[in-house]
């Protein structure tokens, strides 16, 4: 995917985009029914009075008023409710909602479609067909408020719900992982070995920012290789949190080294230049993004379980529930790992996600925080071991690292002698 169409995707995932275009096209539609009216030869069966459509859409205009400034009450709790019972990182997923979004523009395109019918109105530009145009118009916007009512009504029921928002994660994880597992390399060469896989004469490029990378657009950093005859093997994946000397590629070979007047000269404007579209091409950020980063899904989702474990919440359920989600998760990055891909950049080496990274992300918080609870300590066991009978060697052995850490911290917290024997066995029944 281009830089530009990540953009695009990202501000049409805005509830202000999608409110804008319907309110747009509720004020459309109001003009437009004064100039049908022209291409209308034919007579109307019938007449509309100019007062009967005025106070059908004076009734539009302060309900949908009124039912638009309670629609957002409801979502600014939902986001709140989010923010301090699930994760705060969830919350961009609430925001971005399309039953949401698509419910709230239409209310407020309604509102607009009936201010400036009343204004159009109360100006005598509508004539007797106008005015019939107008009110069909009306009892069409009729019918699809009371649809989005309707499935307002039905999603209010279950939005922002803990369970509904952490459904949410999986969702957005799984398809990260769905992309990550179609293309290990971003469409790039797949790179493993990490530093020791770049070339010794391999030139940085450095961030000159702080933040994290929410986009790699490979695309455009193999057009640059193949203008600069060089390999480019990315260092900062998405997902990484840079400083300013942080590199975020590397470019080997060096094109020349300067060493006369006019190599000395071209050397900086290839310095000035090439790294500069290099650094294009990486979206830095304040906020990690779920699209190109499966590592922030999995964080997300440990999180929610580190938060329903604190003293405040103290809800082990969602805790385990969360469990069996990750597992899923991991069972499918594992069943899909082996999977052939086209590489479609050959020129831009891109690292492979770990699976150290992918378990630590997923269990190392649960592992920690619900230590001293042995219902949480036994279906973590389960899952770890479970799926430390899938995958490749790597994969089976960040499973059993995971579980001995796991164990250890649950001998050390329990503090029931009986607990910490069961614990003992389950883990001896797979030995």
């Amino acid at each position: 995917m281009a830089r530009w169409r990540w953009i695009v995707q990202q501000i049409t995932r805005r509830l202000w985009f999608r409110a804008t275009l319907i309110g747009m096209a509720g004020v459309v539609t109001a003009g437009l029914a004064a100039i049908a009216e022209r291409y209308i030869p034919w007579e109307m069966p019938g007449s509309i009075g100019a007062d009967a459509v005025d106070s059908i859409l004076g009734i539009i205009a302060s309900s949908m008023l009124a039912v638009t400034t309670f629609s957002l009450s409801v979502m600014t709790s939902a986001y709140g409710s989010a923010t301090s019972n699930v994760t705060p990182r969830a919350t961009r997923l609430l925001m971005e909602d399309r039953t949401a979004q698509n419910v709230l523009s239409t209310f407020i395109g309604s509102f607009l479609f009936s201010i400036v019918g009343i204004v159009v109105l109360k100006a005598g530009a509508y004539g007797d067909r106008g005015r019939v145009v107008l009110f069909v118009v009306t009892i069409g916007v009729i019918a699809l408020i009371v649809v989005s009512l309707l499935r307002w009504i039905d999603h209010l029921t279950h939005f922002g719900r803990v369970g509904e928002t952490t459904d949410r994660v999986e969702r957005a994880t799984r398809q990260a992982l769905d992309a990550r597992l179609a293309a290990p390399g971003l469409g790039g060469a797949p790179q493993r070995g990490g530093a020791q896989a770049i070339p010794h004469k391999a030139a940085p490029v450095p961030a000159r920012a702080i933040g994290y990378v929410q986009f790699v657009d490979i695309g455009a950093l193999s057009r640059l290789a193949e203008e600069c005859d060089a390999d480019i093997h990315v260092a900062a994946l998405p997902g990484s949190f840079v400083y300013l000397d942080s590199p975020l590629a590397w470019i080997a070979p060096p094109r020349r080294t300067a060493s006369g007047p006019e190599e000395k000269l071209e050397q900086k404007d290839e310095d000035d230049t090439i790294p500069t579209q290099m650094r294009a091409a990486f979206s830095i950020g304040s906020e990690r993004n779920f699209d190109q980063d499966p590592r922030f899904g999995l964080a997300v989702m440990s999180e929610i379980a580190s938060r329903a474990l604190s003293p405040g919440v103290n809800d082990p359920g969602t805790a385990i529930d969360v469990i069996g989600r990750s597992t899923r998760l991991l069972c499918h990055w594992a069943e899909g790992g082996d999977g052939a891909s086209e590489v479609r950049f050959p020129r831009v080496h891109v690292p492979v996600l770990v699976a150290d990274d992918l378990f630590e992300d997923a269990f190392m918080l649960v592992a920690r925080d619900g230590a001293g609870l042995v219902e949480v300590q036994l279906r973590l066991r389960k899952a770890l071991l479970a799926l430390g009978r899938m995958g490749d060697a790597s994969f089976r052995a960040a499973a059993r690292h995971q579980a001995e850490m796991a164990l250890a911290r649950a001998q050390a917290a329990l503090s029931l002698e009986a607990d910490r024997q069961r614990l003992a066995e389950l883990a001896a029944e797979d030995a």
